[in-house]
């Protein structure tokens, strides 16, 4: 019986489908920006097949609908046993090239080669995804078709096939943005909930005066969320410091605000400015509003680079606006970190502004991921303009940031995408592993920007027009950590970029979405000039706080 099952599901296939199916299977297993772990590789394989699977039922339909000729009787019959030949040479082939091409992307990042993509697996997941995919387009099928068939007893055989489309399309969005993603999103918040109350055994509460969570402070150490304890934790102290630095040094300042601190936005801004205040954050020669990401995390690299270049004389401050990964807080709450830094700046900068222009600290903004889209958009250009902060440093920024899409779109001529030229560098500059900062002739404007990202990075160059246009960063030269053998694809290279952004900070230090200390220290060192450091002092700070050549704690 199960035999007979399986040669009816056999001869349901679109033999078109199929061969169209099994090319976006081939081709999702070539390379993209970052390397695939077997099970994203099998799913996206999967997916893929099932994609090229529906625009081939789709041209079918399309070679039907126009009266156009086709095969019958032994000749249909030769051509199937011909196709589905050709489906399984061409899906084998293909999968027994796929660990030379993650190789290709491995060597490219120092990581050793894999000995195989495991292809046996690979096919197998990759065909139970393509007929769970497959029977819930049949499902939506059949309630379309009952749906028209109800309708077609009152109203006219198309305005029923009308109604039968929307009906189902309404119950899909209806499953996917209600009752599912209410479960997912539930699941989710309350498993971030916990872990971002969890308090770890190797983290004491401060006991410096000037520490936020101290018995000083106006913030509870409790309430400073995992992330925020381990911000305050991670400070660099006066012996550390002292180590390199050619200036006399200080404990530097940071005050973070968690989500559990206050009930309100405005509560937590002004929470954070009172504790600026109290421990003296607007003396500092430096002062920047960081923009954490999702989860509440900020970049250990990001900072600790310019504690070090300044000696310690710098405050930070930043306050959260969610526990969950980046990615779902930009789906489940993508307005709450906005608002959020927006008040936080505006709070910042109203205080900074009233202080006289002589004494207070150069303020700039910083933020890696979606802090740096965040604080992208947490403050107006145009109301700065008659008092200009001092600058930015955002890392990593994602494809949604729109600053950052003007700005790439506008680069100069003969500038490629994934490191472009923005006129004469005077205001803005871009930067990846091997600089980019220093080569203009032009010097810089009093207020500066700096972009740090790596051209292997999926979050910053994932395109939604991938699925029908090349990506301008793929053509002409490549990155040095781009490979070669990535070729753009109709459908399928959008998947792979997609597939790619839930991968990217499994990359190694200084690719994908895992940005390196080394790098935060070269576009500081560049963006603020801090004084006493040249080459042989800038290297030895690399030696003493670089992480290329160490495991990531986070």
């Amino acid at each position: 019986m199960k035999i007979r099952h399986l040669q009816l599901f056999r001869q349901s296939l679109s033999t078109t489908g199929l061969l169209v199916g099994t090319l976006l299977f081939a081709t999702s297993l070539s390379p993209s920006l970052v390397p695939r772990p077997f099970l994203m590789q099998a799913l996206l394989a999967g997916v893929a097949l099932a994609a090229g699977y529906g625009v081939g039922v789709f041209l079918h339909w399309l070679w039907r609908f126009m009266e156009l000729p086709e095969f019958k009787g032994r000749v249909l019959w030769v051509g199937k046993i011909v196709a589905w030949t050709i489906c399984i040479a061409v899906a084998v082939g293909f999968l027994f090239r796929a660990s030379a091409w993650q190789n290709s992307i491995r060597e490219l990042m120092a990581l050793p080669p894999v000995e195989t993509a495991r292809p046996f697996s690979v096919g197998m997941i990759a065909v139970l995804v393509f007929v769970v995919l497959l029977g819930l387009a049949r499902l939506l099928r059949f309630i379309k078709r009952t749906v028209s068939r109800t309708a077609d007893r009152w109203v006219p055989d198309r305005i029923a096939l009308v109604v039968g489309v929307l009906v189902t399309a309404i119950l899909v969005w209806s499953l996917a943005s209600g009752v599912f993603a209410r479960l997912v999103l539930n699941s989710f918040d309350a498993s971030f909930q916990q872990l971002d109350l969890l308090i770890e055994d190797e983290l004491e509460p401060p006991d410096h005066p000037l520490a936020s969570g101290s018995a000083y402070s106006l913030l509870d150490w409790d309430e400073l969320g995992r992330q925020g304890r381990r911000f305050i934790a991670g400070a660099p102290n006066i012996e550390e410091l002292q180590r390199l630095s050619p200036v006399s040094v200080r404990k530097p300042l940071r005050v973070y605000v968690g989500l559990n601190s206050a009930d309100t936005i405005e509560q937590r801004v002004e929470l954070a400015l009172r504790e600026m205040q109290r421990v003296g954050a607007f003396q500092r020669d430096y002062l920047v509003v960081v923009t954490p990401t999702g989860t509440g995390w900020v970049d250990p690299g990001g900072i600790d680079s310019l504690e070090y270049l300044v000696g310690g004389n710098v405050a930070s401050v930043a306050v959260q606006y969610s526990y969950l990964p980046s990615w779902l807080s930009l789906l489940a709450q993508a307005e709450y970190g906005q608002e959020t830094a927006r008040a936080l700046f505006a709070e910042v900068y109203r205080h900074w502004r009233s202080l006289p222009a002589e004494r207070r600290p150069r303020l700039y903004l910083h933020g890696l991921s979606l802090g740096a889209l965040n604080s992208a958009r947490s403050a107006d250009i145009w109301d700065l303009v008659s008092d200009p902060i001092d600058g930015a440093l955002w890392s990593g920024p994602p494809f949604r940031s729109e600053t950052w899409q003007w700005l790439s779109s506008q680069r100069n001529p003969g500038s490629p995408a994934w490191l472009p030229r923005f006129r004469d560098g005077s205001v803005v500059r871009f930067a990846n592993q091997h600089g980019g900062l220093e080569d203009f002739d032009a010097p810089w404007g009093p207020f500066r920007i700096a972009y740090l990202q790596y051209a292997s990075d999926p979050i910053s160059f994932f395109r939604p027009d991938a699925l029908y246009r090349e990506p301008a960063w793929m053509r002409g030269e490549r990155a040095h950590d781009v490979s070669p053998k990535l070729r753009w694809y109709p459908i399928v290279t959008f998947l792979q970029l997609a597939v790619d952004i839930a991968a990217a900070e499994t990359a190694p230090i200084g690719h994908g979405h895992t940005y390196a200390t080394e790098h935060y220290i070269n576009a500081w060192h560049a963006l603020i000039e801090p004084p006493g450091w040249d080459e042989t002092r800038l290297a030895e700070l690399k030696r003493l706080i670089g992480d290329l050549s160490h495991p990531q704690d986070d």
